[in-house]
C-alpha cells in the first residue's frame, strides 16, 4: 500500500520484540525455565512465541493453562520476571538495519510503546546501544492499560507534540495494528518478527521487509 501518502508523519512509535529487536529465543528459554521450576513440561518454542505481544502476565498465564490458580501464576511470573531480567541480552540483537534506520530517522521524533514490562524494555535498548534514539519509551505497566489500548500511543503522542494524523505505529502484530487505528495513527508493519498478524481482519497500511525501506519512504516523501 505504498501508494499512500506518507508526507504528514513526523513522529514514529515502534514496537519492541519483534520489531526492533529479536528477543525469541531469551523470551523462550525463561518461560520454559519458569515452567520447569513450577514443575511443568516445556512449551515448543512456536508456541510460546504466539504467546508473546499481550505482556508478561499474559505470557504467563497462557504457558500456564487455564487450570493454574492466582498464587500459582503469581509466583510463576515472579520467577519468569526475575529469570528474564538476568537472561535478557543472552541472545537478543537488534534486527539488521535497526540501528541505521534510527540513526537515519533522528530528525523524527521516536518513541517505544511495547506491553514487555518497562524497566527491562529501557535496560534492554541500552544494552544493545538504542536507547539514545527515543525521547520516550514506555512499558505495559506504564499506564493503566495496554495495547491495544490506545492510552499509552496517545500520551506518546502528547508528550512528542503530534497528533495521531502526524504519526505512525510500527509493530509486527495485529495487537499494534489495532492500537494504531485505536489511536488514530497510520499503522506500519514489519514482515519479519514473530508476533501473530491476521492481516485480512487487521490490514497494515504498509508492510516493511526491513526497517530501512522506512527510513528510505520516509525520507523521500519529505524531501
Amino acid at each position: 500500500m505504498t501508494d499512500l501518502d506518507f508526507s504528514s508523519v513526523r513522529a514514529l512509535i515502534f514496537d519492541l520484540d519483534g520489531t526492533l529487536i529479536d528477543s525469541k529465543q531469551d523470551l523462550i528459554r525463561s518461560v520454559n525455565a519458569m515452567l520447569r521450576e513450577m514443575g511443568r513440561g516445556t512449551l515448543h518454542e512456536d508456541t510460546v512465541s504466539s504467546y508473546i505481544g499481550h505482556g508478561a502476565p499474559k505470557l504467563i498465564e497462557r504457558a500456564l493453562g487455564d487450570g493454574a490458580t492466582e498464587e500459582v501464576r503469581e509466583r510463576a511470573l515472579k520467577f519468569f520476571l526475575s529469570h528474564y531480567e538476568e537472561h535478557k541480552l543472552d541472545s537478543t540483537r537488534a534486527y539488521p538495519g535497526v540501528a541505521e534506520t534510527l540513526e537515519e530517522l533522528r530528525e523524527f521524533p521516536l518513541a517505544v510503546l511495547t506491553n514487555k514490562p518497562v524497566r527491562v524494555s529501557r535496560r534492554i535498548l541500552e544494552g544493545l546501544g538504542l536507547a539514545k534514539y527515543f525521547r520516550a519509551v514506555y512499558g505495559g505497566n506504564s499506564f493503566e492499560t495496554k495495547k491495544p489500548d490506545p492510552l499509552g500511543a496517545k500520551k506518546i503522542l502528547e508528550e512528542l507534540g503530534a497528533d495521531g494524523k502526524e504519526a505512525m505505529m510500527v509493530g509486527d502484530s495485529d495487537v499494534d495494528v489495532q492500537t494504531a487505528r485505536n489511536a488514530g495513527t497510520l499503522a506500519g508493519a514489519v514482515n519479519y518478527g514473530f508476533g501473530t498478524h491476521h492481516r485480512e481482519a487487521y490490514p497494515a497500511d504498509i508492510y516493511l521487509d526491513r526497517l530501512t525501506d522506512l527510513a528510505d519512504l520516509l525520507k523521500n516523501q519529505h524531501r
